[in-house]
């Protein structure tokens, strides 16, 4: 078959299974990214059918969803909000790092992976899934809870720490010498410290450059602006990512609101095809053989996230219902957690088996943190043997 045309029937089919299966999850009230994976590892090597034309595609829509994913992250803030969480929740956000990446680490070091593989490891284990957060937050009708604040200032922390984490992954899985590496995060730090200067004091500048009343020529401004800056990025050694984050950073007041408006059907459908591409990389034969690992760390993960929201919300003066929220709410991984995985793989400096370890552990904690959010109010009631505790304690 002519391979343009075998390439438009793949993607065209796997484009309308991901409709479907985005049915399915909204249908089963739970995120659609353990089946997006899913439907990746049935659809690649070791799958049921493995899907030949559109591999180049998938992995160049893939890098757009990363950097689309990132870029409506960044326009969620504000610089002076980023200031102000880190401020409230810097001492939250360093316990979160602890509990939560030193799992992942250990594990990758107990199985023989190395430093490489224990730096990805733990940053898989520790990112919480901002977007299963926010739509469990949105989904539940928390938004005006008093512990919610809380949960997305310890967000916010984590979305500066990967500003910092990716670059320096970056350098490691290139390989590149201790004074490389040492320059790569210096260039990175840099970056960041401009842009979030140039965000507080000249952000309505930047939000003026890409505006546009015509929507076309604004989703033109704005699209074309975070690639080229992510392109720059990446030429300078850090993260294509974390320059589209500093770009939404940048953005502000009501162009960010019509920016993340306009963007939002783009980003799910490229973010799509990135977790399908993951799952397309990824044998779904070698998952068996690490899935008793991937349940150890996410019972371990779970627990760790759970007490550092509890401890959070605490020194908030938030009641025991409240605080279990918190915790409950931080347990999801997903997109940054397979963003970090995804980079590792590209790399080839990663065994396969940590790949997998990854996938399944994403699988299961996108599924069980919702859950465990959705349920965990009855819980904390019971243990607190005050069943008429306020929604909004």
């Amino acid at each position: 078959m002519d391979p343009l045309a075998l390439t438009l029937i793949e993607l065209g089919a796997v484009v309308f299974c991901l409709g479907l299966l985005a049915r399915l999850a909204g249908r089963i009230g739970m995120s659609p990214i353990p089946l997006y994976l899913l439907g990746g590892l049935a659809f690649g090597a070791g799958g049921i059918v493995k899907l030949e034309g559109m591999h180049e595609f998938a992995h160049l829509s893939g890098e757009i969803g990363v950097i689309l994913l990132l870029l409506m992250l960044g326009l969620e803030y504000t610089a002076a909000e980023l200031f102000t969480g880190l401020k409230r929740s810097w001492q939250g956000g360093v316990l979160d790092l602890v509990l939560n990446f030193l799992p992942g680490a250990a594990l990758a070091y107990y199985l023989g992976w190395g430093g490489v593989g224990a730096m990805v490891l733990g940053g898989v284990t520790y990112i919480s899934s901002s977007g299963i957060a926010a739509k469990v937050i949105t989904d539940l009708g928390r938004l005006g809870n008093r512990e919610t604040p809380v949960v997305l200032s310890i967000l916010v922390f984590e979305d500066l720490a990967m500003a910092v984490y990716l670059p320096i992954l970056t350098a490691i899985l290139a390989g590149v010498s201790f004074l490389g590496g040492l320059t790569t995060v210096g260039i990175a730090l840099a970056v960041v410290s401009l842009v979030l200067m140039v965000a507080l004091r000249h952000g309505h500048s930047v939000s003026k450059a890409v505006h546009s009343e015509n929507s076309e020529v604004f989703l033109l401004n704005v699209l074309g602006a975070a690639l080229l800056i992510a392109g720059v990025a990446s030429a300078m050694q850090v993260s294509a990512a974390v320059g589209a984050f500093m770009l939404g950073i940048a953005i502000s007041g009501a162009t960010a609101h019509n920016a993340t408006r306009i963007l939002e059907p783009l980003r799910d459908l490229f973010a799509a095809i990135f977790f399908v591409a993951f799952g397309l990389n990824t044998d779904p034969t070698s998952i068996p053989p690490v899935l008793g690992w991937a349940l150890v760390l996410a019972v371990i993960t779970a627990v760790t996230k759970m007490a550092t929201g509890i401890w959070a919300a605490k020194r908030a003066n938030i009641a025991r219902p409240g605080q279990f929220r918190a915790g409950a709410t931080l347990i999801a991984r997903g997109e940054f957690s397979i963003v970090i995985a995804g980079l590792a793989v590209a790399s080839g400096a990663i065994p396969a088996e940590l790949a997998a370890l990854a996938t399944a552990y994403v699988l299961i904690m996108a599924v069980v943190g919702p859950l465990a959010a959705r349920y965990v109010e009855p819980l904390a009631r019971m243990a607190t043997g005050s069943p008429g505790v306020a929604a909004k304690a």
